[in-house]
């Protein structure tokens, strides 16, 4: 019988793609993953669902038990949102997951990070490596940031049976592809109705990665997290396709391909940063509904440059780049079509 692996947020983009890579690539193995709703169609596949909250310390206990890895997959993610439940959820089940590892005896833990953790208020070109900022422009990038310091934190620490715990954070930047629910669909419909528009001077160069790329790096971690050791044990890596694209010429691009013209307005940084602020401060005040439209952190993410080095990450587990960039944009497309998400 293979290893047994949980995967948490196995509903999701991410996770459910990384679920039908390790069956496809270990059918032998168990595959577990949490979720807090039920996705028959992911039990389809093999994978055995739990609904559990990961706030839920003893739940998770009992999911985590026999598991030989666990992948963090789950987050509340966006731009907006009140701090307690990004905290309650990103830090808090964090925390979580790490005890519910030290006491049924995990040894390797896989974290699902974000280039948000370090911010976007600078441009980052072809980085390696970058230290957490002082403060953040997002709930999300603050809490995450906070989950992972636990995770590093945790490598090296002793857990059930006299073993020790071995972990490793992945920062994927972007993520498109088949199924995305969030991302893309979002950027698409703003465009349909004629409220997207490029923000900045329009050359932001940034990273994009495929699903299949995000979800191998877990799999190319898994491999190598041999112990608290391990060259990648108790780091954090950028994740990418590794071919850093210019944003809005790539929107532009990608646009025509499932319908939707082409974004053609334009705002500067200054103006949006600005109009983002205000935005902010009325949704506190007023409690409005939803989201704003625009926030300081969305305009930086949207007219900085964001691109990272896979040096480390080939150098230190063997990250491979399995499907290119032109490759993959093409697939998110038709996805987009035959989907009718287009």
């Amino acid at each position: 019988m293979g290893e047994t692996v949980l995967v948490t947020g196995g509903g999701g983009f991410l996770g459910r793609r990384l679920i039908e890579m390790l069956l496809e690539e270990d059918p032998s193995r168990t595959v577990r993953f949490l979720a807090r709703g039920r996705y028959p169609e992911v039990e389809a596949l093999g994978a055995v669902g739990l609904q559990v909250d990961l706030r839920d310390a003893d739940k998770l206990r009992e999911a985590v038990r026999g598991c030989d890895v666990v992948h963090h997959v789950a987050s509340k993610a966006g731009y907006w949102g009140p701090r307690e439940e990004f905290a309650s959820i990103n830090v808090d089940g964090t925390r979580n997951v790490i005890e519910a590892c030290k006491v049924e005896g995990v040894t390797r833990l896989v974290y699902t990070s974000t280039p948000s953790v370090i911010g976007y208020e600078h441009d980052a070109q072809g980085i390696e490596e970058a230290p957490y900022p002082s403060s953040w422009e997002s709930a999300y990038g603050e809490t995450k940031a906070e989950a992972e310091r636990l995770v590093l934190a945790a490598n090296g620490a002793e857990v059930a049976g006299g073993k020790r715990l071995a972990t490793v954070s992945l920062r994927p930047h972007l993520i498109i592809g088949p199924r995305d629910n969030n991302l893309l669909p979002r950027v698409v419909e703003r465009a349909r109705q004629g409220r997207l528009m490029i923000v900045g001077d329009g050359t932001n160069k940034v990273d994009i990665t495929y699903v299949d790329n995000a979800a191998g790096a877990h799999l190319d971690a898994q491999r190598a997290l041999t112990g608290p050791d391990a060259p990648c044990a108790g780091k954090a890596y950028f994740i990418s396709n590794d071919e850093p694209v210019v944003l809005w010429d790539w929107v532009n691009d990608f646009l025509p391909r499932v319908g939707v013209p082409k974004v053609t307005r334009s705002i500067g940084l200054g103006t949006a940063s600005t109009l983002g602020g205000a935005m902010e401060w009325a949704w506190r005040t007023f409690g409005l509904s939803g989201e704003p439209r625009m926030t300081k952190f969305l305009a930086a993410a949207l007219a900085k440059s964001h691109w990272y080095s896979m040096a480390p990450a080939r150098r230190d587990f063997g990250y491979q780049v399995r499907v290119p960039m032109a490759e993959g944009t093409a697939r998110t497309a038709a996805w987009f079509k035959e989907a009718g998400a287009a």
